[in-house]
């Protein structure tokens, strides 16, 4: 790519380079996603081997279409029992990551956006409109963020052989395109012909569907078949989103080796309730900030109650406990508050750092205020 060209490309953000390395066919020029990308996108490093992409016929996205499950026919294996059976944009994308990161409590919140009208139903049209919104509001409103310090981070490492386009697209709507085909969410949500609503309860069941999916893939690569992982398997699932190096990720885990002689295993449930708890990590942070007035170490009795509060649902004895090997610094029986915060937030985005208020959900709300004040 020439300098001038270069200038007039798009700058992509993380999330939009990991669209375009995991996205696997295209359709009249645009880049999509298989479910089995989708999946991999969250749970892989790097996409599975491939020669070159996918180019699909119109037939061919004719059969995609009537292949796809109504949505009460879906489970929480859709996306696996799929495969490459199915397309998911851009915007599809972002949206389904949000879904990953949202507590049962904002599901109803997430629904009321779509439902612009307010008549507690969402047609096709308003489900675009608001999908536009959202994809908007993650390029636009990103401010300074994690995008322009990993940049500058690999500047200051001196990598070198890196082809600038690999940050730039020369498009003038990036991945913004029209899209003129119906993909796996729309015909999904609202049927081959378009003209079905979605309700809450359909759109509520998605969002935990989702949920539980991408949990069990995450549960099973550990589990090979058994009922529980083991606590250190649990530790390298905590951690393996975070920006740690060697040492300190060893730390983690040596301290756990030493402290659970004899361990019993996690089981899915409760691995899924605890990461149903750190979708509710912000409201536990308030939590823990009203009760504490300063970020101290926390007991058990503390985490407990406070997890409780913020989500309704109690973790088993032996979870916390092994959580407080992990984040227990000094040994002293009290979890190192910071640190543990911290290390979840990694988690819970999944190595996609960002200031909350510049990108994701907030973005998304500041932008849909934005739009509202400019209708009146």
């Amino acid at each position: 790519m020439q300098p001038d060209e270069l200038v007039k490309s798009v700058k992509l953000t993380s999330r939009e380079r990991r669209f375009i390395k995991f996205a696997s066919v295209e359709y009249g020029g645009q880049l999509y996603m298989t479910p089995q990308d989708f999946l991999e996108s969250v749970v892989e490093q790097e996409p599975r081997p491939r020669l070159k992409r996918r180019v699909l016929s119109a037939k061919e996205i004719e059969q995609l279409r009537d292949s796809t499950p109504q949505l009460k026919r879906g489970s929480s294996q859709m996306f696996r029992n799929m495969r490459d059976k199915g397309i998911i944009s851009y915007t599809e994308y972002l949206f389904l990551l949000s879904i990953l990161t949202k507590p049962a409590s904002g599901f109803q919140i997430a629904f009321n956006m779509f439902d612009t009208d307010g008549n507690q139903r969402v047609d096709k049209n308003e489900f675009l409109v608001m999908e536009k919104i959202f994809s908007f509001a993650w390029r636009d409103k990103r401010g300074i963020n994690e995008d322009d310090k990993e940049e500058k981070n690999e500047e200051k490492k001196g990598k070198e052989g890196k082809d600038p386009q690999d940050n730039y697209i020369n498009d003038d709507q990036g991945l913004q395109r029209r899209h003129n085909v119906d993909t796996m969410l729309q015909v999904h949500f609202f049927g081959k012909k378009g003209n079905s609503d979605l309700k809450f309860e359909g759109f509520r069941q998605f969002m935990e569907n989702l949920q539980t999916e991408v949990l069990e893939l995450e549960f099973h690569e550990f589990s090979k078949g058994h009922e529980t992982i083991s606590e250190v398997d649990f530790a390298k699932i905590l951690l393996r989103y975070t920006y740690l190096d060697t040492d300190e990720y060893d730390m983690y885990l040596d301290r756990l080796l030493d402290r659970v002689k004899y361990g019993q295993g996690i089981t899915f449930h409760e691995f899924k309730t605890f990461c149903q708890f750190l979708n509710n990590l912000e409201d536990f942070t308030i939590a823990m900030r009203m009760y504490t007035l300063a970020d101290h170490p926390i007991s058990k009795d503390e985490f407990h109650r406070a997890v409780k509060i913020c989500t309704g649902i109690a973790q088993s004895e032996h979870l916390v406990s092994t959580v407080f090997a992990i984040f227990d610094a000094d040994g002293d029986g009290l979890l190192s508050y910071k640190e543990f915060i911290a290390i979840m937030k990694d988690r819970l985005h999944r190595g996609f750092k960002s200031s909350a208020k510049n990108e994701g959900w907030e973005a998304f709300k500041s932008c849909v205020k934005q739009e509202m004040k400019s209708a009146v």
